[in-house]
């Protein structure tokens, strides 16, 4: 049962994608599932969100156009929120890219490669951040 909505747990998730059929699939099939979603489009967006509220964790496309990327936005949060420095998943159309390699490499972080499915996008989220 849900009692406080102030805890880690019951805070949304950040949805960062700026691809609107990947980000209204992914909200969609975690909404079904009892996940709280709040989305942007781009990592500048995402980063503003990211320093005006609580998230539970963050679901951040690697690639986009901008100023900032998925890369950039997993660094933003590991020196200024490292309490979801665990809580991170990637996702990527590109993962043989050499920066997203190290990235995933290096930082030990889920990534979830497009084209994906809702069951094994479901299993990498309940993994990470716990069921809702």
């Amino acid at each position: 049962m849900k009692t406080e909505a102030s805890t880690p747990a019951m805070a949304p998730i950040l949805l960062i994608e700026d691809e609107s059929s990947v980000s209204a699939f992914v909200r969609a099939a975690l909404e079904r599932r009892g996940y709280s979603i709040v989305s942007a489009q781009s990592g500048e967006e995402g980063l503003r969100r990211l320093q005006a509220g609580t998230f539970a964790g963050v679901i951040s496309d690697i690639r986009m156009p901008g100023e900032m990327n998925g890369a950039d936005v997993h660094h933003w949060i590991r020196r200024h929120r490292p309490e979801l420095q665990a809580r991170i998943i990637l996702i990527s159309g590109d993962t043989a890219n050499s920066e997203t390699q190290w990235l995933l490499r290096e930082q030990s972080t889920p990534c979830i490669e497009k084209p994906f499915r809702v069951q094994e996008l479901i299993s990498i989220v309940e993994k990470t951040f716990g069921k809702p």
